[in-house]
């Protein structure tokens, strides 16, 4: 009789009948999480053949044993892993894709492979899907840390952390949180979400969904095949999505950052509650400051409980809960000055979210702005004591705080505005400097992350910080 680390280990190893076993699996984009996916289902038994656009990540896939070649070129397989980020409809399809769609070949994302990978292992092991146009990330980190603080195996990543198909295959008592984006889960064929969440939903990503009724629906796929003794968490503080609610199979829980909501949970002020009471003061949670991270608090203690977790557990892993890094991370401390590090606030409904949560504020902005710019965020900018801009399009942030009488400068790098933007409040403008680009950072990163890094890097080489 196998003793129990035998069986833990055997659980960890790919399944015994390889699920993917002479499947015939295109794996285009070969980057973060395509390249793992190659080697993995290779590994799983499929006859996989790797393509990238650009010629460096081809040779990396040549020196890992992999089959190189364009399936575009000639079509023959069961199915194509396609990156999130490369397009298979819109704003134009991938040459790949138009030969698998014209072959009736299915274009799927990797976390499909690995629910079809653990269900062939024989586990029951469950997931829990995560998706909203702000907060998924949040939720995600947030959810996987009660859940492991009570004991619960888990893993977390998707669209956040590790690559789907770099998991190992959890036991019966595993679970899987999983931030889906938008681009995930239009590309999901048989996923089932034993717990789902939809936070909220606003405008992004249109050029790839081409307008907002297909963005929904795109979202929407999270309930797609959930059953009545699963869980649908829905957000109610917006309406895109709190209308959702009457179409759903799933046990559906209703969560407010702001309102109280009969049969779910919602917080008072900072006082996260459900009907039975209060859960935890907020205002005690130094990671989860403002409104939009008491809807992000709800909803993880929705899915917590829905996975097994006790309430009385939930004020403990909420206090506990370390933060995610560029989602209003406290980077330094100087002078009584606090610098916040919000650089995954690529849209103004994100920045909007932290000019909320500090009664005034020194704010950066600034980068490749999102249609609709920055006038979205009029209603928060009586938050703002001055903005330092940075920038492709600081020039039109400019002219719509021009127009709402907020005191501006345009300081081109990070660097130079951060400067600036100490100086003010080392003088007494505000107790915070806020990094909120409500901006893509293309022009000048290559990526919110690097720009964060950066961020925070400067801080703490300033005279007090850290470094």
């Amino acid at each position: 009789m196998a003793s129990d680390r035998e069986a833990e280990r055997s659980v960890n190893r790919p399944p015994r009948d390889l699920p993917f076993r002479g499947e015939r699996i295109a794996v285009v984009g070969l980057g973060k999480a395509g390249l793992p996916a190659a080697r993995r289902l290779r590994e799983w038994g499929a006859e996989v053949t790797a393509w990238d656009d650009k010629e460096p990540a081809r040779a990396e896939a040549a020196a890992l044993g992999l089959t190189v070649a364009d399936p575009a070129v000639s079509f023959g397989f069961d199915a194509l892993l396609l990156s999130p980020g490369i397009p298979h409809i819109l704003p134009r399809v991938h040459p790949a894709a138009a030969a698998a769609r014209a072959a009736g070949t299915p274009v799927l994302a990797d976390v499909e492979f690995l629910y079809r990978a653990v269900r062939a292992a024989g586990s029951q092991a469950r997931f829990a899907g995560i998706t909203g146009t702000n907060g998924k990330s949040t939720v995600t980190a947030l959810l996987a840390h009660l859940l492991s603080g009570a004991g619960i195996p888990v893993q977390a990543g998707g669209n956040l952390g590790p690559a789907a198909l770099d998991m190992p295959i959890l036991g019966d008592d595993g679970v899987y949180v999983l931030e889906m984006s938008s681009y995930m889960l239009e590309r999901i064929d048989s996923l089932r979400f034993n717990s789902a969440a939809m936070l909220n939903l606003s405008a992004d990503h249109l050029d790839r969904h081409g307008d907002m009724a297909g963005y929904l629906a795109a979202k929407a796929r999270i309930f797609a095949r959930q059953l009545a003794e699963d869980t649908a968490v829905l957000g109610m503080d917006d309406p895109e999505t709190a209308g959702l609610r009457g179409g759903l199979a799933a046990h559906v829980v209703p969560i407010s950052g702001h309102t109280p909501v009969p049969g779910g949970y919602w917080a008072q002020g900072s006082l996260l509650r459900d009907e039975q009471g209060l859960i935890a003061d907020l205002s005690t949670c130094r990671t989860l400051p403002g409104q939009h991270n008491a809807q992000n608090a709800a909803a993880a203690c929705a899915m917590a409980v829905s996975l097994g977790l006790r309430r009385n557990r939930l004020a403990d892993g909420l206090h506990s809960y370390p933060g995610l890094p560029h989602r209003q991370e406290l980077v330094g401390e100087i002078r009584g000055v606090r610098f916040i590090n919000d650089s995954k606030a690529t849209n103004a409904d994100s920045a909007a979210r932290a000019l909320a949560s500090y009664p005034r504020v020194i704010w950066i902005a600034g980068g490749v702005g999102k249609e609709g710019g920055i006038e979205p965020l009029a209603p928060y900018f009586g938050h703002v004591a001055e903005a330092f801009l940075i920038g492709q399009d600081a020039a039109a942030f400019g002219a719509t705080l021009s127009a709402h009488g907020v005191p501006h400068q345009f300081s081109g790098t990070l660097a130079e505005a951060l400067s600036g933007a100490a100086e003010a409040a080392f003088s007494g403008a505000a107790e915070v400097v806020l990094l909120s680009p409500a901006a893509a950072s293309w022009d000048q990163f290559t990526g919110f992350d690097q720009r964060g890094d950066a961020f925070r890097a400067l801080v703490r080489h300033m005279p007090g910080g850290q470094g």
